[in-house]
């Protein structure tokens, strides 16, 4: 549904800026018809270096979907971390919250099977030093309106981004993965949540993910569950707003699918005017709603290519498909 009392606006004339705080890595990608057994070597068929880290996957993801973002996070001092630097510029992300740190940068260790599906190993590196933030990451979170994290970083960092963003009335998005032991209540004090159909099982004992978004919608929160092929499930104040389906399409590769899903969403909310302070409450249905059928196309075009980063559509990619 779209909401057509109030005008998009592009990224060059909006104020509503999205602060990514999240991991960057190089990932390492392996293609194979299966995942081997233990003890077992077998042939790949190809092999990557793509940029990615859920934290910078989201932050391109967004960017790419117009909106205006920057990121923070740590890189090493190393070949990787320049690349990655490389890639925000490339997008014109803002990196003044992106630190230099001597660790070196993070991996991710990824075998992507000849069906499309993935496994991952994440090697944190440099992602691991960011157990607080610095007044540099501290303002752009408070200047923003969206701040959108993964559990990719310590979990004290995500809980001082959220402090700050809760101070200021920026909307607050998470994706718990890797899933974490997290603080009780952790999970439901930011405005929206975007688990996969695993990671809400883990979250909430719940293996129907219409129930598991029921609770973590509980307490006027937004909770969306991907499922993959099958769509998503759509909830807010413990109640489910509907499942969307899933755009079928031919998978090649869906390492970045999730990542894509959340960083489209989040730029198509910061595309029209909203409220001065921003809750869960301030974001209509009909607005959500607009906004889950944006990410959802999205999605399906960046499973259709190889990669994370590079797989990720444009702007024009998605409306000509919408429109």
């Amino acid at each position: 549904m779209n909401d057509s009392s109030t005008t998009p606006r592009t990224a060059t004339t909006s104020t509503n800026r999205i602060a990514v705080l999240g991991s960057a890595n190089m990932d390492l990608v392996v293609r194979q018809p299966r995942l081997p057994q233990p003890g077992e070597t077998m042939f790949g068929s190809g092999y990557s270096t793509v940029p990615g880290g859920k934290g910078l996957n989201q932050a391109v993801a967004a960017a790419r979907q117009g909106g205006a973002v920057d990121f923070m996070g740590a890189v090493g001092t190393d070949a990787n971390g320049t690349e990655l630097r490389g890639v925000l510029a490339l997008h014109r992300i803002g990196a003044r919250g992106l630190a230099a740190v001597r660790e070196p940068t993070g991996t991710a260790h990824i075998s992507v099977l000849d069906s499309g599906e993935n496994s991952i190993v994440v090697v944190s590196g440099a992602n691991a030093t960011v157990t607080a933030l610095d007044a540099e990451q501290e303002a752009t979170i408070a200047q923003a309106r969206f701040l959108v994290m993964q559990c990719e970083l310590p979990v004290p960092a995500l809980a001082a981004g959220i402090r700050i963003a809760q101070a200021n009335g920026v909307f607050t998005v998470l994706t718990p993965a890797p899933v974490l032991p997290l603080p009780e209540g952790f999970a439901g004090s930011v405005d929206l949540v975007v688990p996969n159909r695993i990671e809400a099982t883990e979250l909430t004992g719940e293996a129907d993910p219409v129930r598991a978004a029921e609770l973590l919608s509980a307490d006027k929160t937004w909770a969306i569950v991907t499922l993959g092929a099958e769509g998503c499930v759509l909830a807010y104040d413990g109640t489910v707003v509907g499942l969307a389906p899933a755009r079928p399409v031919k998978a090649v590769d869906t390492t970045a699918a999730g990542d894509t899903f959340v960083g489209a969403l989040v730029a198509r909310l910061a595309a029209f005017g909203l409220p001065l302070e921003l809750s869960a409450a301030a974001i209509s249905e009909e607005r959500m709603v607009d906004a889950v059928r944006w990410a959802t196309v999205a999605s399906s075009i960046s499973v259709t290519r190889p990669g994370a980063t590079s797989s990720m559509p444009s702007l024009a990619e998605v409306a000509a498909i919408l429109a």
